[in-house]
């Protein structure tokens, strides 16, 4: 049996208490102490990019859908601030919720590749 490689050096960073309860909440949900959630976090390759990466998927698609319902009218009128604020306010609504989606489709379809 090969023995696993101690554990010498460590890597910290300040946290409010909000985000300390935030960061503890987030292991517990993955059944992990605090320290190995964390661990994971920074070692381990995130095919999704991480909270970051949901944020600008999210942001992609919602230009995306602000590009395709925004398009010129039949008689090439351009949508007023009041129909492009709508649609912003629209998108914006469910833009989270839409990126989480594509990337649990995304990781379902990876897991099912292997």
């Amino acid at each position: 049996m090969v023995k696993a490689s101690l554990r010498t050096k460590s890597v910290g960073t300040k946290v409010s208490d909000a985000e300390y309860a935030a960061l503890e909440a987030r292991a517990r949900a993955e059944n992990l102490t605090l320290s190995e959630w964390v661990r994971a976090q920074l070692l381990e390759p995130s095919a999704d990019g991480g909270a970051a990466g949901e944020v600008v998927l999210a942001e992609v698609l919602a230009l995306r859908a602000l590009f395709l319902n925004l398009r010129p009218l039949p008689d090439h009128a351009v949508p007023g601030e009041g129909e492009v604020r709508a649609e912003i306010a629209r998108v914006d609504a469910t833009k989270m919720q839409r990126a989480r989606e594509r990337l649990a489709a995304q990781k379902k379809a990876s897991e099912a590749a292997r």
